[in-house]
């Protein structure tokens, strides 16, 4: 959503996770296409070195980041790092979904 988000407003951006699912979510997909936005066919991808490398900017969710990324990662995050403490849309109703979307919206604007 995020990436998403930041694309429509002409921002680089690439979403990634460390343990990224298989398939986007179709409750997800469903409430971006509320906002006009098609994700039906995005793939979650597995955050790499060369993306933090890379990044101006790391943003994290409110993900146990020390718990799931191996430490000569967590080093390089660390200079760009903002954690943004977002609850995971995962196993969450869609009126949930649509609050966790629209505030991700809101902290990508502001950014």
């Amino acid at each position: 959503m995020a990436e998403a988000f930041a694309k429509g407003r002409r921002l680089g951006a690439a979403s990634a996770g460390t343990v990224p699912a298989s398939v986007v979510s179709p409750i997800v997909v469903q409430v971006m296409k509320e906002k006009g936005i098609d994700l039906s066919s995005s793939t979650p991808k597995l955050l790499t070195t060369k993306m933090i490398n890379q990044a101006a900017l790391v943003v994290t969710m409110g993900c146990s980041v020390e718990e799931v990324c191996p430490r000569p990662m967590l080093a390089r995050m660390q200079k760009k790092l903002v954690d943004w403490n977002i609850e995971d849309p995962k196993g969450k109703t869609i009126e949930e979904i649509r609050k966790i979307r629209d505030e991700i919206e809101r902290k990508v604007a502001g950014l």
